[in-house]
C-alpha cells in the first residue's frame, strides 16, 4: 500500500526532551528515556513495513541519535519547522500526502505503538479518511490521513486532556470518516514511567545527551 509513516521527535537533549519527567529522573535521566523512546518508535515504524519512514525532528536534524537512525535504518530526516504542534503536524502530513495516498504520523511517547499496531492503522486508512490511536491521557498517539484535513489541527488545546475530544468535534464538522484503534499510554509524567518496558530505568546515568547506540529496540 502507498502509505508513508512520519515520526515526530525532539532531540534527546537534557532540558529539551521529556522535561516533565525531570522531577523523577533528573534532566539527564529524562533525556535518556527520550532517547530510548525515540529509538523504539523509529524501529517500530521501519518494522511495520507499510512504506517509507520519515523522522521529522526538532530543533534540527543534527543530533547524533537522528544521524545514527538515518545511517542504520535508512529513514529520511526532515525538520518540523515553526508553529505550534498542530501547524507542524498539518504541514508534515499535507506535504507527505502530495506523494502518498495515506500517511501516518506518530510521536515517540507511546511504547505500546508497535509495528503491528502501525500496520493496523495503515489498513484502517484504506476505508477511512482518518485514523487515530487515542492516548489514555485524553490526547492521541497517532493520527493518519488519506486526504488533507487542516481543520483537525486548528485551535486544538494541545498538551491537555481535551485534545482527542476537540479533534473528534473537528473531524465531525469536516465530514470525515474516521476510525479509532484501542488507546495506549503516553509517557509524559512521572506516574507514566510504569508504562515503560522492564529494565529501562536501570543505569540511565547521564547519557541523556549522548547517542543512545545501545538503546534497546
Amino acid at each position: 500500500m502507498n502509505c508513508a509513516l512520519i515520526v515526530f521527535a525532539k532531540a534527546p537533549v537534557a532540558g529539551l526532551a521529556k522535561t516533565r519527567l525531570a522531577p523523577a529522573l533528573g534532566a539527564a535521566g529524562a533525556a535518556a528515556v527520550a532517547a530510548r523512546l525515540l529509538d523504539r518508535a523509529v524501529r517500530a515504524a521501519v518494522d511495520a513495513g507499510v512504506g517509507p519512514v520519515e523522522l521529522c525532528t526538532a530543533p534540527d536534524t543534527a543530533h547524533p541519535a537522528f544521524q545514527r537512525l538515518q545511517r542504520e535504518l535508512g529513514v529520511t530526516l526532515t525538520t518540523q519547522g515553526d508553529g505550534d504542534l498542530g501547524r507542524r503536524m498539518n504541514r508534515a502530513l499535507t506535504r507527505a500526502l502530495q506523494a502518498h495516498d495515506r500517511v501516518l504520523l506518530t510521536g515517540t511517547d507511546a511504547p505500546a505503538l508497535d509495528a503491528a499496531r502501525l500496520r493496523e492503522a495503515a489498513i484502517a486508512l484504506t476505508t477511512a479518511d482518518a485514523v487515530f490511536v487515542p492516548a489514555l491521557d485524553g490526547g492521541y498517539a497517532l493520527v493518519g490521513l488519506a486526504r488533507p484535513a487542516p481543520a483537525l489541527f486548528d485551535g486544538v488545546p494541545w498538551s491537555t486532556s481535551q485534545v482527542m475530544a476537540a479533534t473528534r468535534e473537528r473531524a465531525l464538522a469536516a465530514g470525515l470518516r474516521w476510525t479509532e484503534l484501542a488507546p495506549v499510554a503516553d509517557v509524559d509524567e512521572p506516574a507514566d514511567l510504569a508504562h515503560l518496558p522492564a529494565g529501562w530505568l536501570g543505569g540511565l546515568g547521564g547519557a541523556g545527551d549522548a547517542d543512545p547506540g545501545a538503546a534497546p529496540p
